[in-house]
């Protein structure tokens, strides 16, 4: 048992694994932000431009909620496509960033390698046979 509990250690440890979780994290921030742009920001302006409509209440109600007074016995059964929309604008944007994101460390990386590398240095027996070579021609 603790054979295991040491590898699980080892495993949850590596640069990696602490690095993924790292970015899970930022990316559920990252996906909370881009919830609020969507819907405080752009869904209620398309809305505004479709004739008020708030899309979050879109849905098809299949049956009807069946009320005691003020209280719910049965609550609605409704197919959300209002949400359904929402959600996926939310999603088209972050893989938006994303693709973003990429493209730019992409052309980052491409700009490193275009660089022309630094000519390597000739090893130690070639540059003592050169200066030897130097000398000799300046003793003539």
């Amino acid at each position: 048992m603790t054979k295991i509990l040491q590898e699980f250690k080892q495993f949850a440890m590596r640069g990696n694994v602490i690095d993924m979780a790292v970015g899970i994290i930022i990316g559920g921030a990252f996906g909370k932000i881009v919830s609020s742009i969507v819907g405080d920001i752009i869904m209620p302006a398309v809305g505004l431009l479709v004739g008020g409509v708030n899309f979050t209440d879109l849905k098809v109600v299949l049956k009807e909620a069946v009320m005691e007074g003020d209280q719910v016995i049965t609550p609605a059964v409704s197919i959300n496509y209002g949400n359904f929309i929402q959600v996926t604008l939310d999603f088209l944007i972050v893989a938006f960033a994303i693709f973003l994101l990429i493209k730019g460390i992409n052309s980052l990386n491409r700009k490193k390698e275009e660089k022309p590398a630094a000519p390597a240095t000739p090893p130690a027996d070639v540059q003592l046979l050169t200066e030897i070579r130097d000398l000799l021609k300046e003793k003539k």
